[in-house]
């Protein structure tokens, strides 16, 4: 089967096209035909060798944890009715991908795809979608009439954060680039702030129950975003880590998403209820995910990329 891997860490450029055996589900396993994965910064990030103490890889190595395809078979004792299901799910970051023809998932893992949208792109889904619900109600506890800061919003964590934050009652302020305003608007926030022209600290005049940063931030940024939470607030990030303010009760969280199929399911819901929209920004095939990694470097990507695999 065609797969895309790597044998080494680095640039962009280790990402290799290859030719592998068709796995084999055992207990508990079922084999998907993949529809398609996406693209998220962290498999950068991974592939780099950052997070090789965190996320241990056996090389070569097949990326694309989120996943949107089609049960072609189970292991043993498995659940024959998963056979011919169209399916998403959120993979182990330490096994082998979706970028590949096929995939093994874990069977508890896997959620129904939303009905209302093109199977590829519910890859778009997973890992986003459950990181910004996990961050917005299990780590802020965010509640209805709360002020949220999203400083970040542009990325595909953003805009689902923004949507759910916004169904959930609170007020939305986000910051974004001009080039990301439009969709972070729809999406819900109630103030946009263009970060590239005035800095977040000058633009939010009143204190926020909760910060939700998804940007890398040096120290001093960092302080200043906590700075801005109201007493008793919380800071929640999915990349630099804050420090607690206990004078003033402001507790800091820090964000490693984990799979949760029920939670999933949750948000397959809602995108078939029509209140969270997918942000697909452009769709690549499975041969140019090496492109794609180098844009994301580069900064030239908004919301969700989807890496769509044809089968041959």
């Amino acid at each position: 089967m065609r797969a895309i891997t790597f044998s080494s860490y680095g640039g962009p450029e280790v990402l290799e096209p290859a030719d592998l055996d068709r796995p084999v589900p055992g207990p508990g396993q079922a084999l998907v035909r993949v529809a398609a994965t996406s693209f998220n910064p962290v498999d950068g990030t991974i592939r780099a060798g950052y997070l090789q103490q965190v996320l241990p890889l056996r090389l070569p190595h097949v990326p694309g944890f989120d996943l949107a395809g089609t049960v072609t078979a189970v292991g043993p004792g498995g659940p024959e009715e998963l056979i011919g299901a169209d399916v998403v799910a959120f993979l182990p970051m330490t096994e082998p991908g979706a970028a590949a023809e096929y995939v093994l998932a874990p069977v508890e893992l896997l959620t129904r795809a939303p009905r209302s949208v093109p199977l590829a792109d519910a890859a778009a889904l997973p890992s986003a979608g459950l990181t910004a619900w996990q961050a917005l109600v299990e780590h802020a506890g965010l509640a209805a009439g709360q002020r949220l800061l999203v400083n970040g919003a542009g990325g595909g964590v953003g805009g689902y954060a923004v949507q759910l934050a916004a169904e959930l009652g609170a007020t939305v302020i986000a910051t974004a680039s001009p080039r990301s305003a439009a969709a972070v608007t729809a999406a819900g926030a109630h103030q946009v702030v263009d970060h590239t022209r005035t800095p977040v600290t000058e633009a939010v005049t009143e204190p926020v129950d909760v910060v939700l940063n998804l940007v890398r931030t040096s120290p001093e940024e960092t302080a200043a975003l906590i700075g801005l939470v109201r007493r008793g607030g919380v800071f929640v990030s999915t990349t630099t880590p804050g420090e607690a303010d206990a004078e003033r009760g402001v507790r800091a969280s820090s964000v490693f998403v984990r799979s949760d199929a029920a939670q999933l399911a949750s948000l397959v819901d809602r995108v078939d209820a029509g209140t969270l929209r997918l942000d697909v920004s452009v769709r690549y095939p499975l041969e140019q995910l090496a492109e794609v990694h180098a844009r994301g470097e580069a900064g030239e990507l908004r919301g969700k990329v989807v890496i769509t695999v044809e089968e041959r």
